[in-house]
Parts: structure tokens; sequence; C-alpha cells
């Protein structure tokens, strides 16, 4: 973490933590949006490089807890449900992870933020978008193919997942194990793929090791209200998340 010279290094360290302990107590509640947090919070008084980095091993843990909270024949079997999403997942993270400094960030930010918005809007005003059963295969890789895309160049891949799970009407124990499983299997990649690019280089590893911890502790703390959320303020609470996502998204693109 190299802040020494944009600034006093101890209040961004501290800063640091806490941004990771909120990001780790919002996956707790609702399932996903860890790294769109860190990596706009992050990203504000690091390099995207760095803030990419950082977030790599809190999101690995966090999702290997939260895909094994019901156990692993159950995370087993949720592996294969959504094993196409999956594998389009890693084989698309490992395809686009080398673009991370070469593409623009303006134009894929808006090209995710936009339509996440959107549906999230859409149903968040009573509109049920559901996809036919004859088409979700093609949903599965298609989603699975743009959320790896993302997810090699930011470290963001979990909203075309919640959008194609909100969309076949699962319940809320089968998508946060889903998100977790699909999150961990992508999490892996994303390292992997960025011991190659040399961003994951020792340095920033140990950065995001030391992160890791108050992702936990956010994170169990989320544990208790998940719990407490039935299903339909689940899915409320889902949807207005993904608002909050896709707009965020849309204002990095727009530099505001």
């Amino acid at each position: 973490m190299d802040v020494a010279t944009a600034g006093d290094a101890l209040p961004a360290f501290i800063a640091a933590l806490a941004i990771t302990a909120f990001a780790g107590f919002v996956k707790g509640t609702v399932g996903f949006a860890m790294p769109m947090i860190m990596m706009s919070a992050l990203s504000s008084f690091l390099p995207p490089e760095e803030a990419l980095a950082a977030l790599i091993l809190p999101t690995l843990v966090t999702n290997l807890s939260q895909s094994l909270r019901q156990g692993v024949h159950a995370a087993v079997d949720t592996a294969r449900t959504y094993r196409r999403f999956l594998i389009a997942v890693v084989v698309f993270i490992a395809l686009s992870a080398p673009f991370v400094t070469l593409l623009p960030r303006t134009v894929f930010l808006l090209l995710l933020g936009g339509p996440i918005t959107i549906y999230a809007l859409i149903q968040l005003a009573g509109k049920t978008l559901v996809i036919r059963v004859d088409h979700r295969r093609r949903a599965e890789w298609g989603l699975g193919v743009i959320g790896g895309i993302y997810g090699g160049i930011s470290g963001i891949w979990g909203p075309p997942l919640l959008v194609y799970l909100l969309s076949i009407g699962v319940g809320k124990v089968e998508i946060i194990r889903a998100q977790g499983v699909v999150f961990l299997v992508g999490s892996v990649a994303l390292l992997l793929a960025h011991l190659g690019t040399g961003i994951a280089d020792a340095e920033a590893l140990a950065f995001s090791a030391i992160l890791a911890c108050p992702a936990l502790i956010g994170l169990y703390l989320g544990y208790v209200v998940q719990d407490r959320l039935d299903q339909q303020r689940f899915r409320r609470w889902t949807q207005g998340l993904l608002v909050l996502t896709g707009l965020n998204l849309i204002r990095q693109a727009l530099g505001l």
C-alpha cells in the first residue's frame, strides 16, 4: 500500500480497514457488493491497480465462509446447479485480466452500471422480470461471460449473477449460497490471473491479507442481520442495493 506519497499513511490505512469492515458487513447482510464498495472507496486514495489487489484476499475468505455456511454438501450441489455460470466466469476472468490497464474504465462501467440500474428499478417498481425455463441455459452462459469480463478488469462480477438469480426467483438462502460459491471460484481465478499480471505481488497481497481480518468481522456481524430478514425484505434490500451499485458504477464512469 503506497499511500505515503499521497498523504499521511496512517489515516489512509485506518480508512482502508473501516471501508473493508463495512464492505464485509454489507456482504454478510445481502451476500454481495464487497468488491464494489472496496473498489470504489479504496480507489479514491489508491491507484486502481492497488485497490483491485487489496480486495482479492478479503473477497476470497468471505466468499469461502459464505459458500460453506450450510455445509460442504450444499455448496457442492450449488456449484453443480450453476456450473455454466462458474465456467464462464473463470474462463473470462482469465481472458480479460491482462487488459486491466488497457481498456477505458468509463466504457465498461457505463455498460455494466446502466443495465443493472434499469433492471433493479424495474424490479423495485413491482414489475417482475422472469427468465423462461427454456432460456435459462443461454442466460446463465451469457451473464457468466459478462461477469467474467468485468471481474477480470475491475474485480466486480457479482451484479450479473444477482440479476440472474432474482430473475429465476430462487429463495434467500440459495441466493446467498450461490453468490458465495460463484464468488469463491471467481476470487481464486482473480488471484491466479493477477499473480500472472503482476498486480498481486507480495507487497499487495500482504496488505490484502491484513484487510481480510476486518472483512471477516464485518461479515459475521452482517450474518446477524441477514438471519433476521424474511424473503420479501431480503429481496427488496437486494434490489435497492443493486440500484445503488449501478448508480455508483455510472458515477465512477462519469468521474462525479
